[in-house]
């Protein structure tokens, strides 16, 4: 009868999907969950103010008019339809960015891979070049943007002199030019990116076994296929990184186009870029619930590339150790 007696409790927890544990090991679990609580409350109390809370608040406020002089007010869709049927300046912004990502992403991937071979070599002093190619990649986009804008002055620059001194009579106006806005920003921005990315494309290549490429030079492969065959397939992980990251980057363009281009937007507008165009709309104009509503159709577009990328990526990413 006692070993009965015993025995029902565990039975009956144990059909619950909980062992019997002593009442002391009890409070040992607890203690031990409510120390390891501790230890996450700060970040789940700054993911709470910093993160979540900002982001559920700037959702509200985008089905607001609101202003720093007056109480927000529920105006619905309001700011929705003004943006996609009357505000041409947003779908400039849009168009502007959108020119900008389709130049410099693929740029940007093919320069950084190209910075990458020829880091992976091995010869005398590439730690040095390595660090030499990196160290505009430490600089601000701020600091970058005063430099090129000075070596892309249309009339005492250095490019322009260099393009003059080779024959060309009317060379680019490069910022001041609507036409050449966008690709100086390419420019500008590809040597500030392309050690950055070439580091991540080295850590990438000196990843790879180096038994696959003896493989393949048994198998009678020359330089270009095994480039072909070996380097670009075991390097699509990395690819598809910096793909994401070159993507949202350009997204994110700002304090160039506002350094270069001034609180306006360039001449024109040709470098009105969509987080400059939210920046004016909510500091500038003074309408921080349209701003919130421009910036959530950015989010909204850009974890829609996100999300077909990552579902696309199935067909191109190879990973060595995975099936298929």
């Amino acid at each position: 009868m006692t070993m009965t007696r015993a025995a029902g409790p565990r039975i009956l927890s144990m059909r619950r999907g909980r062992p019997f544990m002593p009442p002391e090991q009890v409070r040992q679990e607890r203690r031990r969950n409510l120390v390891a609580y501790a230890y996450l409350a700060p970040w789940i109390i700054g993911m709470v103010a910093f993160l979540l809370g900002p982001l559920l608040f700037s959702l509200y406020m985008s089905f607001t008019d609101y202003s720093l002089e007056i109480p927000a007010r529920w105006v619905g869709f309001d700011n929705f339809r003004e943006m996609v049927g009357e505000d041409y300046r947003f779908w400039l912004s849009l168009r502007i960015t959108g020119v900008y990502l389709l130049l410099s992403v693929p740029i940007y991937m093919v320069f950084g891979l190209l910075g990458a071979l020829l880091l992976n070599q091995r010869v005398w002093g590439i730690r040095v070049f390595r660090t030499i190619l990196f160290l505009p990649s430490v600089l601000s986009g701020v600091a970058v943007a005063v430099l090129w804008q000075q070596l892309l002055n249309p009339d005492v620059g250095v490019v322009n002199s260099l393009l003059r001194g080779l024959g060309v009579a009317h060379p680019p106006g490069w910022f001041n030019d609507p036409g050449w806005a966008v690709p100086a920003m390419v420019v500008t921005g590809l040597w500030g990116v392309v050690g950055g990315g070439a580091i991540i494309y080295l850590a990438g290549l000196q990843n790879i076994s180096p038994g696959l490429y003896e493989s393949a030079m048994i198998d009678g492969a020359g330089a270009l296929r095994r480039f072909w065959h070996v380097t670009l397939p075991m390097l699509t992980p990395t690819l598809f990184f910096t793909l994401l990251t070159s993507i949202i980057g350009a997204f994110q363009i700002f304090d160039t186009a506002y350094t270069i281009g001034g609180a306006n937007g360039g001449n024109g507008n040709s470098l009105l870029f969509y987080l400059l165009y939210v920046w004016q709309a909510g500091f500038r104009d003074g309408r921080l619930g349209y701003a919130a509503a421009l910036s959530w159709v950015l989010f909204v577009i850009g974890a829609v590339v996100v999300l077909v990328l990552m579902r696309t990526s199935e067909r191109w990413v190879y990973y060595e150790n995975e099936a298929r």
